[in-house]
């Protein structure tokens, strides 16, 4: 099980940084991350946040190759749609040419009004438009219509489809799934065989909501504050353009601790307590599918510098150590 960090930047008011020193700190985190012995560092795009969320991950990614040696550097997800295909497989290709090698390509489709209307994008078809950047990616590769081209003779594109029918989608394309939840596996599955791919080249992957702590119940107040603040940003943001929604609610971090992954593309959970019991989640929540990949948040919104970095250190030496005794299994699913 390779075991990695996720930034998205964000800067509350609340607990603002000076954006340069944010900033300039990510690069940083990049090398601790690979001195601790971490497997990767992953980073994801919105836009129009209140809360400054990362707008530009490949961009943020060149920073890293350029600081890093090992650690693989992966988009969880670039919002496909909103980009033009060669405009991707150029960034892209810069990005792995400057890493060695080591790029990982996550595609997600979007879902904010507001963002499809800054960039001029059909919200409508996200999904046929994600799938269809995946194909004229690897085209423009192949035929070398863009240039320079990758270091990689084959970069892993992972899609970003948290349910059944993008797990679907993903398997016809014959990528991998960007989705570490293991009822995801059987239609996954359907979708290579449909897509006449063998699903021996299934690989699926993804994050995880949780946080360690060594003393779970002396950090929760700190926590749980930050967590606060993440999921109400989600919350807050995820509403804008949208008509006819009830009230906004802030959400109780008491009640996202206290739950686990419901619906199949549920994100709404969070997961705190030592390293033993969140490697625990993660056996039961990967069981029976090809999971190889796993993120945990590097920061919560607000975080200091410090905090982070002991995070990182958290998550290198407590619990990836745990993950790396899951071998990825594959149970029998229904062939019809």
């Amino acid at each position: 099980m390779d075991v990695g960090v996720y930034f998205d930047m964000r800067n509350p008011a609340r607990w603002r940084r000076d954006p340069v020193e944010l900033y300039g700190a990510f690069p940083e985190l990049c090398e601790e991350a690979e001195h601790q012995g971490l497997d990767g560092v992953w980073v994801t795009e919105h836009h129009g946040f209140s809360d400054d969320y990362l707008p530009v991950p490949l961009t943020l990614l060149a920073s890293a190759a350029a600081r890093t040696q090992r650690v693989r550097l992966g988009t969880a997800v670039v919002v496909a749609p909103l980009h033009q295909a060669a405009e991707l497989a150029e960034q892209a290709a810069v990005v792995d040419l400057l890493s060695g090698g080591r790029l990982d390509l996550g595609l997600g489709a979007g879902y904010r009004p507001p963002e499809f209307d800054l960039f001029g994008a059909d919200l409508r078809a996200r999904y046929q438009t994600n799938d269809d950047r995946a194909r004229r990616i690897r085209e423009l590769w192949a035929g070398r219509e863009v240039t320079p081209s990758p270091a990689q003779s084959r970069v892993p594109i992972w899609m970003g489809y948290l349910g059944p029918m993008g797990a679907r989608r993903a398997g016809r394309l014959g990528e991998f799934l960007l989705s570490a939840d293991a009822r995801n596996w059987e239609h996954y599955r359907a979708g290579l065989l449909e897509g006449g791919h063998d699903p021996s080249i299934a690989r699926m992957g993804g994050g995880i909501q949780a946080w360690i702590s060594d003393d779970p119940e002396r950090d929760w107040p700190t926590i749980r504050e930050h967590l606060a603040e993440q999921a109400n940003s989600y919350r807050l943001h995820g509403r804008m353009g949208y008509s006819g929604l009830p009230p906004f609610k802030p959400v109780d971090p008491d009640v996202l601790r206290s739950r686990r992954p419901r619906g199949r593309t549920s994100t709404d959970y969070f997961v705190f307590g030592t390293a033993g019991e969140v490697a625990e989640f993660v056996r039961d929540f990967t069981a029976g599918a090809p999971v190889d990949t796993l993120y945990f948040w590097a920061a919560l919104p607000g975080m200091s510098a410090e905090r982070v970095a002991a995070n990182v250190r958290a998550v290198a030496t407590d619990l990836a150590p745990l993950l790396r005794k899951i071998e990825p299994s594959v149970a029998p699913v229904p062939t019809s």
